[in-house]
């Protein structure tokens, strides 16, 4: 996983905890369930590149 890619996923992270966080003062269901799913979208897509990684280190 490229530095570029691990800086993407961060600042999706980061979006999304500021999104349900928002959603949590506000009482705002929608930002919160929208917060929560960009979190979850960028953390998964971190796993599947680092799983990808360490295919990588294992096939050479």
């Amino acid at each position: 996983m490229s530095f570029t890619d691990k800086a993407k996923n961060k600042v999706e992270q980061l979006t999304g905890a500021a999104k349900e966080r928002i959603g949590d003062v506000t009482d705002n269901e929608r930002m919160r369930g929208e917060g929560a799913t960009q979190q979850s979208d960028a953390r998964a897509r971190q796993a599947k590149e680092a799983g990808r990684d360490v295919k990588d280190v294992f096939t050479r």
